[in-house]
């Protein structure tokens, strides 16, 4: 019997079964619901992140150094001229303003008020002269009231019509024809020897004294007032220019320094000309203005203030004859608000104190012999007048009316003939001032003149320069 070997011999084992891949996972259907996985889409980057990635990358390079600075160096050279063609352009504006409408306006304003006044100083010393009027006297009422008539139509077509202005000019309107009337009644009345009519005279200087004469007043202030704003508008200072002249320089600078220590050249002709360019503008900016300064404060403290003055002056004057004419045709029915004194002849003295306060005022403004020549003429006609004014109002106090009469309307020594002295020395002095006004208005005017071109002209060739001057560096390169 054969048994099989024992546990020590050594038996054969069969060979390891091959491993069996493991299967692929079964599909999930779509009914089930399954997620299946998609591929996502690269995110595209932002076109300045890009354009910041190529800066930094080229920022990395002498070459794209140059670039770089280069553009910003003729943006700052660019960005400067506009600046300063935007700012020196308000101030040339303004400036046009000055000389071409708010001064034009100031003065027909006063002449406005000047016109008035004088017609109702005109018309009282008609209404003295007797039923027949003088052709002389006739004609001067009538050339004021045209004249003023004129001046308020001119104002009230280049005035908005909502604005201060516009309103003192539509009063004045509403009320010079009710002026006019008035003194064609007193007029009327006057011819008829009726003694209604110096009530209507008076009625007619009540509303030229208390509503016609303020309004005008009023329109001359707004006028004045907008003259000294454009004025203060071309005289301010252009920092903004000015400061982006100084950082443009000192860029240039910078550029032609960094240049030397890289390169131990000591000039780069586009960069020097590029800084020529912006030391050009800055110093036409820094000069033009200063003189266009001077000249438009010259301007506004001599020759405005003066006009100012004057104007006052021959206002005074005007009133103070016509208080002085309506004196007589009162005769005493117009008294103070107490009852013990002729208004008239208080109002009279009162516009003859102002009149020496504004003439000495005038003498100290004025800057030339021919500017005080005739202000000195006109302070000795007021001595004059006063003097014979007292003569005068002592001869109507005797009841000798027909001797005061004479004494303010006559032909010979005369208040009238040294009022007429007064308004001819004070109408010189405006004149000779106005054309002093416009002279340094027109000097500073003329100084900025050109300056808003040439700070652009400047500007492009400075940028210009600055990108010759950088690609010149960029061909050693090549």
């Amino acid at each position: 019997m054969t048994h099989p070997p024992s546990g020590g011999s050594q038996t054969s084992r069969a060979p390891d079964p091959k491993p069996v891949p493991a299967a692929a996972p079964a599909p999930v259907p779509a009914s089930a619901g399954a997620l299946v996985p998609t591929a996502v889409p690269a995110r595209p980057r932002a076109a300045w992140a890009v354009q910041a990635e190529r800066l930094r990358a080229a920022a990395t390079t002498e070459p794209g150094r140059l670039r770089i600075i280069g553009a910003v160096l003729a943006l700052l050279v660019v960005a400067f001229g506009a600046v300063t063609t935007l700012e020196v352009s308000q101030r040339a504006a303004a400036a046009d303003d000055v000389v071409g409408r708010s001064q034009p306006l100031s003065a027909d304003a006063a002449d406005v008020y000047r016109y008035l006044a004088d017609a109702d100083t005109t018309a009282a010393s008609g209404f003295l002269a007797g039923a027949q009027e003088p052709r002389d006297v006739q004609a001067r009422y009538r050339d004021d009231i045209e004249g003023a008539a004129r001046l308020l139509v001119e104002a009230a077509a280049g005035t908005d019509a909502d604005s201060a202005a516009g309103h003192e000019i539509a009063t004045l309107n509403e009320l010079l024809p009710v002026y006019t009337g008035l003194i064609e009644r007193a007029r009327a009345n006057n011819r008829q020897g009726l003694p209604l009519g110096g009530a209507y005279l008076r009625y007619a200087n009540q509303k030229m004294a208390g509503e016609m004469l303020p309004a005008a007043e009023r329109l001359y202030a707004v006028e004045t007032g907008r003259l000294e704003a454009d004025s203060a508008d071309a005289r301010r200072w252009p920092f903004l220019s000015i400061g982006a002249g100084i950082v443009v320089l000192g860029a240039l600078v910078w550029m032609q320094r960094r240049t030397y220590r890289r390169t131990n050249r000591v000039l780069n002709h586009g960069l020097l000309a590029a800084t020529a360019a912006a030391s050009v503008v800055v110093l036409w900016l820094a000069v033009g203005h200063t003189v266009a300064r001077t000249e438009l404060r010259s301007a506004m403290e001599h020759g405005q203030a003066s006009l100012d003055v004057l104007n006052d002056a021959r206002i005074s004057s005007l009133k103070a004859r016509a208080n002085e004419n309506l004196t007589l045709v009162a005769r005493g029915a117009v008294l103070t608000a107490d009852g013990s004194a002729d208004q008239y002849e208080t109002d009279y003295a009162a516009g003859m104190t102002t009149l020496k306060d504004r003439l000495e005022k005038a003498g100290r403004l004025a800057d030339d012999a021919n500017g005080r020549r005739p202000v000195a003429e006109a302070v000795e006609g007021a001595s004059q007048w006063q003097a014979r004014h007292r003569e005068a109002r002592a001869t109507d106090d005797r009841g000798d009316y027909d001797g005061a009469l004479s004494r303010v309307i006559g032909a010979e020594e005369s208040t009238g003939q040294s009022f007429e002295q007064v308004d001819t020395a004070l109408q010189a002095a405006l004149a000779h001032e106005q054309v002093e006004f416009t002279s340094a208005a027109r000097d500073g005017r003329g100084a900025l003149r050109g300056l808003p071109n040439g700070a652009a002209v400047l500007a492009v060739l400075g940028a210009a320069a600055v990108i010759v001057g950088v690609n010149r560096r960029l061909s050693e390169y090549r």
